[in-house]
């Protein structure tokens, strides 16, 4: 009952900044409705780096991020492609794809993808190792206004989401930057430290929009 009150209280004031440190995500089932619609800070990107946590068991493609605009429905898409057990970070509709991920079930990852158009490059960081970087797209901008949502992929502006493609399990600590973050900074976030927080996402002050049953609790942490 308490955590109904709590998703009442929290959906009713989505558009006031919420801190939510030390909080998840609960996306309890499989379902093509429920979500939570985040609110940027700005828009267009020439770079952007995306990084979040997350907890499953699912053994079937789901999807961590999304990024819409009107003119690219995977303006930026994290997803997981369980077929060919790899990662695929979009940008822009152009995905790259990394296997030989150590992606277990049931235990915490960190994930956080950087992209910049001037350059093109892509890299993926996995647990803190980092993918090489290669070409992706580059020489335009992610512009136009964007919807951003958790626990769906929008194959299409803000809808169009697939139950088979859905995310069951937890999330935290998701963050988005305008900037490509150094490899410095992206380790502090791995390992929880004093990192700087996102300046288009954060986690500490966070704008959302909770639709269907997805939850809020604290965040699971294992005594010693």
């Amino acid at each position: 009952m308490k955590f109904l009150l709590l998703l009442v209280m929290l959906t009713a004031c989505a558009a006031t900044p919420q801190d939510l440190s030390g909080k998840m995500f609960i996306f309890p089932q499989q379902t093509n409705t429920a979500h939570v619609s985040l609110t940027a800070s700005r828009q267009g990107f020439g770079a952007v780096t995306v990084c979040h946590r997350s907890f499953t068991d699912l053994k079937r493609d789901h999807t961590f991020f999304s990024l819409a605009t009107p003119s690219s429905a995977n303006g930026v898409l994290i997803f997981w492609d369980d077929a060919n057990k790899e990662m695929e970070p979009h940008i822009k509709n152009a995905k790259r794809e990394y296997k030989g991920l150590d992606y277990k079930s049931n235990m915490w990852h960190s994930i956080c993808t950087t992209w910049n158009s001037e350059s093109g490059l892509v890299q993926l960081w996995f647990d803190g190792q980092p993918s090489i970087k290669t070409f992706l797209s580059s020489g335009s901008n992610i512009s136009g206004s964007t919807i951003i949502i958790l626990g769906q992929e929008q194959d299409s502006y803000g809808g169009g989401f697939d139950v088979k493609q859905c995310f069951i399990g937890m999330m935290s600590d998701v963050h988005m930057w305008d900037y490509a973050l150094s490899p410095c900074e992206i380790q502090k976030y791995v390992d929880e430290l004093n990192f700087t927080p996102g300046n288009v996402l954060n986690w500490s002050a966070l704008e959302f929009q909770i639709t269907g049953r997805v939850l809020i609790e604290d965040k699971q942490k294992t005594c010693c």
